[in-house]
């Protein structure tokens, strides 16, 4: 895990001031640790009987791609507001500075189907939450999330609760 996390490079005040920014572009362009953090990342999930890898926008959709190819499930995109053809679902959420929306095609899932949430970072929960809300409004079970990075000291984690597994490999 350390060499991935030497991979992960701390921005100071980005994009605000008193903002650490956690920069994965140096994982992302090392093959080798890309492939190491996509199979940890998958590892817990394997028996799973995983349907689909439902990944949240923007940066989510590299780590959520990669997982669906590793686990063989489809690849469900959360979009923002207005990126998608009708028919969409969506849920509306609250950030830390204002308000935001995941959307998803209304007939991407089908009811009963087992999906992995994938994401880049958990900060403060509300987007995982909110992907886990718009999941779980068509039907489909939630098995879990798993992703790259949590910020320990904004809590996500508490916002996610119990209700399923989360997996974060790197943790700040």
């Amino acid at each position: 895990m350390d060499a991935l996390a030497g991979l992960i490079r701390a921005v100071a005040d980005f994009p605000a001031p008193g903002v650490t920014f956690r920069d994965i572009t140096p994982l992302l362009a090392d093959a080798d640790a890309f492939r190491r953090a996509v199979a940890l990342l998958a590892a817990p999930w394997r028996d799973a009987r995983i349907d689909a890898v439902a990944a949240v926008e923007a940066r989510g959709f590299i780590f959520g791609t990669a997982l669906a190819g590793a686990l063989g499930a489809g690849l469900v995109p959360l979009r923002k507001p207005g990126k998608l053809p009708p028919p969409t679902r969506g849920v509306d959420y609250a950030l830390e500075y204002g308000h935001d929306r995941l959307e998803m095609r209304a007939d991407a899932l089908p009811e009963g189907a087992r999906v992995l949430l994938a994401d880049d970072v958990l900060a403060t929960g509300g987007t995982l939450r909110a992907a886990r809300a718009l999941v779980q409004a068509c039907g489909a079970h939630v098995v879990g999330a798993s992703l790259l990075i949590e910020l320990d000291a904004l809590g996500g984690r508490a916002v996610w609760g119990d209700a399923a597994p989360l997996h974060a490999l790197l943790h700040y």
